[in-house]
């Protein structure tokens, strides 16, 4: 049976929560991690690494919108000018544009969700089924954003083993089962979450471009 199917188990009831504790983990656990940061100061960390991705993306974010910007003003002055094969290609290149700055923003979104879940685990002590969600959230960012921003995606997939590595040592003190398929479902509200909003704020910061040079995108983009 998974941790949803179990007591919860507070993060505060392990003895390796704080330093304040006298004994290790448990005795269950190796003495590597043993020796190990107290798991609060180890989530503490996991939190700036996460937020100094955030603030990464959200300034990949604001530069293509900038850029998406003066590209739109150039699409719109050669509609205005008659000249299709210009408002074409600005068109075309707006549209590569929008698709980087999605993943970006949902990316950073749900980078902000996971950072905030993290926060309440360090402030509250949270379930230790909190924590799988998290890892599997981070994990799936890496991979969607490794391709726009790829020192982002390597630095979150070292996040992501420091963050698994909490979650395996958790089970391992409490003895309790991880309970992956309860996880994975949690994983992806986030994300489908995160992608809702980035939609809306995509139509709220990116203007749609002049009808026929979106047409003639659309039209480009169609298999021969």
């Amino acid at each position: 049976m998974g941790l949803r199917g179990r007591n919860f188990v507070s993060y505060k009831s392990l003895k390796n929560w704080d330093r304040g504790s006298r004994e290790p983990l448990l005795s269950k656990v190796t003495d590597r991690i043993h020796h190990q940061e107290p798991l609060k100061e180890r989530i503490s960390q996991v939190i700036y690494r996460l937020r100094v991705q955030q603030n990464r993306l959200e300034g990949a974010n604001m530069k293509t919108q900038q850029h998406d910007k003066a590209l739109f003003d150039k699409c719109v002055q050669a509609q205005m000018s008659k000249d299709t094969a210009r408002s074409t290609m600005y068109a075309n290149e707006i549209a590569e544009i929008r698709k980087m700055a999605k993943i970006t923003l949902r990316s950073e979104l749900a980078l902000e969700q996971v950072t905030l879940r993290l926060e309440t685990i360090q402030e509250f002590g949270d379930v230790a089924a909190t924590m799988g969600p998290i890892a599997g959230v981070v994990q799936a960012i890496k991979s969607q954003v490794q391709g726009v921003i790829p020192q982002v995606g390597y630095e979150l997939g070292e996040i992501s083993e420091a963050l698994n590595g909490v979650v395996m040592e958790v089970g391992e003190a409490t003895g309790q089962n991880y309970d992956f398929e309860a996880s994975g479902a949690e994983a992806q509200k986030i994300l489908s979450e995160a992608n809702t909003i980035a939609d809306t704020r995509m139509r709220e910061k990116f203007p749609e471009l002049p009808s026929p040079a979106l047409e003639r995108t659309a039209e480009s983009m169609v298999p021969r």
